[in-house]
């Protein structure tokens, strides 16, 4: 008798355990929330009252997946969760009182990632789950060498209206930092823009008049393309000045070169095709 209630209250643990487990299962939260399947993308299935129904299937290209017992299921158009209700109701009419189930999207196929500019295979990744930006960048085989110095997510959510995010590189990939590490989701754009040639022309009084090359991505001042093309010799004037022909129209830009170099005044920015022109002095 007294082994008989033991064995008792553990069929009543157990029963309470099952429960519980299922209610839990039926009301799992789910890992993508608001995202809509699609075509080819890959989806886990699981019913935790029939173990048949645990399986792995790929949406069609017409929005079905075939699944034992129950046959063709539109999945396309729907989310995790209404999926999973779908499938609940379908279980409940035909085979078991109570079905829990739920749906997992592993594989975005159909809203993939597109990686495009300075990396090593742009082009579209099919990512499973969720990546990190650096998960992404890693998937398209690294940056390229001539990549610039920011990096550019554009996402568009449903209602369809997009955002941008730009992450600076060393700030990802040197310092590290963890906070623009941000999460990329499907149908997210990565954009890594080049690092293009910049050309300065620097004429008269410096060590190495000419042409000057710069990149996009490097620091490019009066005092860098100074020092670029050698410094000042001793008879170049204090003033220099700046012939801008960018934006459509021709300006001049007078500049202080003591002032500059003692911190008085601004450095001034350069633009592609800017001439810095270094006067004689005659004093």
């Amino acid at each position: 008798m007294r082994q008989e209630h033991h064995v008792m209250r553990k069929l009543i643990l157990l029963l309470v355990l099952c429960l519980g487990f299922g209610g839990a299962f039926a009301h799992a939260q789910s890992k993508n929330p608001g995202y809509r399947i699609g075509p080819k993308d890959q989806l886990r299935i699981q019913v935790f009252e029939v173990p048949e129904l645990n399986v792995d299937r790929r949406v069609s290209e017409n929005g079905m997946i075939n699944l034992p017992l129950i046959g063709d299921v539109p999945a396309a158009g729907l989310t995790e969760e209404e999926l999973a209700a779908r499938l609940k109701a379908l279980l409940e009419v035909k085979y078991v009182q109570r079905a829990s189930t739920a749906v997992e999207v592993t594989e975005f196929r159909s809203k993939p990632i597109s990686v495009i500019g300075a990396v090593k295979t742009p082009g579209n990744l099919a990512f499973s789950g969720r990546w990190t930006l650096i998960e992404a960048l890693t998937a398209a085989g690294g940056l390229a060498e001539n990549h610039g110095n920011r990096i550019y997510v554009l996402r568009k959510a449903e209602n369809g209206l997009s955002d941008q995010v730009a992450i600076d590189v060393v700030d990802l990939l040197v310092r590290a930092d963890p906070r623009v590490n941000i999460p990329i989701l499907a149908s997210d754009l990565i954009n890594v823009p080049t690092a293009v040639e910049v050309t300065i022309y620097c004429l008269g009084e410096v060590a190495r008049p000419g042409a000057l090359e710069f990149k996009s991505t490097d620091r490019i001042t009066l005092l860098a393309a100074i020092a670029r093309a050698g410094g000042l010799t001793d008879r170049a004037a204090n003033r220099l000045t700046i012939k801008r022909t960018a934006g459509g129209g021709a300006r001049e830009i007078v500049a202080d070169y003591k002032r500059i170099l003692s911190g008085k005044d601004q450095d001034v920015a350069l633009v592609e095709g800017d001439v810095l022109v270094v006067k004689e002095s005659f004093f």
